[in-house]
């Protein structure tokens, strides 16, 4: 091979290689509950490994507040609403996200990001729910299995749910507002505050249809093993069947699927609809496992 065809070569990998670069969307991520946007043991572990994986990549750990004592407290006890607002506000004005992100949320982070994606009108590319309760949650975090001790967290559940419909607990307790009873369907639908409407359970928001079926993907992975969301079925779109919390019915199953009230059976008809999992406890993966089946396939 002479000089002229190895000049060439060397120049179109650089090309093809800054074309790669400059094509790569940047990432937004919003951490779950009882942490921070800048963890060194998780938000900002994930930063450094998607950071390190994909050179160039700008990686935006979302901080709700004015530091991480407020983030952290913020995660609890600051309205949903509000913090969906904060972070439309926050991507609007940031000009490396002008032309659009990719966006991964955890845990409880995952169904906030999805209603910024439904709400702002930003673009998005793809949307990576790890382990969010996207049918919210109906139960206690390690809630134990034996007979006598389940009784305990079954009450407690329940005293629980006698108030988390009251407007003062959905104004601010965050884990109130992804509180899902399919033992009280009405009730729920009327008084939830956030999971309700992200999901077109009392009208049909048809933005939140739009904005979601922009997507280019919308992953979901569930984790085998978690203790933590209940049921477990919510990290892929499931839950219980309405009037008990015995039955759990896939997404495919759901009156939100079936009526296509969100757009999701349209989506997954479009292969836009990707379900992992993952066999472990909750948000417990493998670095490789991240790198190779989410940042591989849908960051780069």
């Amino acid at each position: 091979m002479n000089l002229k065809a190895v000049t060439f070569l060397v120049l179109f990998a650089v090309t093809a290689a800054q074309t790669v670069s400059n094509d790569t969307l940047p990432l937004i991520i919003w951490h779950g509950m009882g942490d921070c946007c800048c963890n060194p043991f998780s938000m900002g572990h994930i930063k450094k490994i998607i950071e390190e994986h994909v050179p160039g990549i700008y990686v935006k750990s979302l901080m709700i507040g004015p530091n991480i004592a407020a983030d952290i407290e913020n995660g609890y006890f600051m309205n949903v609403n509000d913090q969906v607002k904060d972070v439309c506000e926050q991507i609007a004005s940031n000009p490396k996200l002008k032309n659009g992100y990719n966006a991964m949320g955890f845990s409880q982070g995952a169904q906030f990001l999805r209603a910024v994606v439904q709400r702002c009108g930003h673009k998005v590319r793809n949307f990576i729910s790890i382990g969010g309760q996207h049918q919210g949650v109906f139960g206690l975090p390690h809630c134990p299995t034996l007979p006598e001790k389940s009784r305990v967290c079954e009450y407690i559940r329940k005293i629980l749910n006698h108030g988390a419909y009251h407007h003062w607990i959905q104004d601010y307790l965050v884990q109130a507002e992804y509180w899902h009873d399919p033992l009280n369907e009405e009730l729920y639908k009327e008084k939830s505050v956030f999971l309700a409407d992200i999901n077109n359970e009392r009208v049909i928001n048809q933005t939140y249809i739009d904005n979601l079926n922009a997507l280019n993907n919308f992953v979901m992975v569930k984790f085998l093993r978690d203790t933590m969301v209940v049921p477990i079925e919510s990290e892929w779109f499931g839950f219980y069947a309405p009037g008990q919390d015995k039955d759990v019915l896939p997404l495919q199953e759901t009156e939100l699927y079936l009526q296509d009230r969100l757009g999701l059976k349209t989506m997954e008809e479009a292969g836009k609809l990707h379900f992992l999992d993952y066999d472990n406890g909750h948000l417990r993966f493998s670095d490789a496992w991240f790198l190779s089946e989410i940042v591989d396939k849908y960051l780069v």
